[in-house]
């Protein structure tokens, strides 16, 4: 069963989601497996980061790779929403 993931980090621009994706791409576990999509939205440092993954296990694993470079990074994720995914309609 498919997982959506909110994040609301307390504070969070553009230039460091950039810089946070650019060094999960740099170590190979972006793109992840089992992510199904990822989006970035907002303004300022209010910016928001939705994630799909196709199961719980492999958003874990993702997870369990991307804390420690979020605290390396000192970027506090805030505390994460999920919700088990009912439908998903792709064009």
């Amino acid at each position: 069963m498919s997982v959506l993931v909110r994040f609301s980090p307390p504070s969070l621009t553009a230039a460091q989601y950039d810089a946070i994706l650019a060094r999960l791409y740099e170590e190979g576990i972006q793109p992840a497996p089992g992510l199904e999509l990822e989006v970035c939205y907002g303004s300022g440092d209010q910016m928001k980061v939705s994630v799909l993954f196709d199961s719980q296990e492999n958003l874990d694993a993702f997870g369990a790779r991307l804390a420690p470079i979020l605290e390396e990074m000192g970027m506090n994720p805030g505390e994460p929403e999920a919700f088990e995914v009912h439908n998903i309609i792709r064009p």
